[in-house]
């Protein structure tokens, strides 16, 4: 049941969302004024009317509407990036991961949803300002118990020991390489995102003399185009989202 305090993703009939704490308060839409308070202890799943007679619908919101509702600041890393880093690296609930690049904290939120409580996640910044706004929608998400925002340049080394992932949003990693030889627990990864071509040559470049302690690199790319279905055809969309980054793949042996 619904009760005071919790974040609500409410839904109208266009489908624009709305992520709104509940409490007794108004809440006020070009489609109408809503009573909040309505909202205590009732299920997920309901709907709630506006002055209006406009209804809303009301469910709970995942790390997926949180992240696009949140403040941004740099550029984020996107939901088919972290998807397959999450899944190629099999980073799961409990793990500590290392992070470095926060940016706006997208990626920080995603890993923090996985590691979950008993997980950690410590992002590194070297920008005060980009610190300052991951940590607020760190907050924001609800996630300040298992994340560490840590203004530092992962460059210099890396403060804590034994970790079980390495995922880094920067355009030298493999300057964190030697740290990553120290640090990373066998079987754990280590995951550059690089937009560039000639930023993944470099890091194989860098490689080679740390090649004896990881497992044969992977490099991938993701792309997402979605299909446009209708009564009497179905077809790909016109546009899509296609090339962010590369992921570069190497795992501790």
């Amino acid at each position: 049941m619904i009760k005071e305090g919790d974040r609500v993703l409410l839904i109208d009939r266009r489908g624009k969302r709305y992520l709104v704490t509940v409490s007794e308060r108004e809440f006020h839409t070009d489609l109408g004024i809503l009573k909040l308070g309505e909202l205590v202890g009732k299920p997920y799943g309901t709907s709630i009317t506006s002055h209006r007679g406009e209804e809303f619908r009301v469910i709970k919101p995942d790390v997926n509407d949180i992240i696009a509702k949140m403040k941004r600041g740099p550029q984020i890393v996107h939901p088919k990036d972290a998807g397959i880093i999450i899944a190629y690296a099999g980073i799961s609930p409990g793990d500590t991961v290392i992070e470095a690049g926060a940016g706006s904290g997208a990626l920080t939120i995603f890993l923090a949803n996985v590691v979950g409580p008993t997980g950690r996640v410590v992002s590194y910044e070297v920008r005060e300002d980009h610190a300052e706004i991951a940590r607020k929608n760190v907050e924001f998400a609800g996630f300040s118990d298992r994340v560490t925002i840590k203004l530092k340049n992962i460059y210099e080394g890396i403060d804590e020991e034994h970790v079980d992932h390495i995922v880094l949003d920067l355009p030298q990693p493999e300057n964190v390489l030697p740290h990553a030889v120290e640090v990373l627990r066998p079987g754990g990864y280590f995951v550059a995102y690089t937009p560039c071509a000639n930023q993944v040559h470099r890091f194989f470049q860098a490689f080679q003399e740390y090649r004896e302690h990881f497992y044969r690199p992977r490099v991938v790319e993701v792309l997402v185009r979605e299909q446009e279905v209708k009564k009497e055809c179905m077809r790909p969309k016109t546009t899509m989202l296609a090339h962010t980054g590369y992921l570069t793949f190497i795992r501790k042996l």
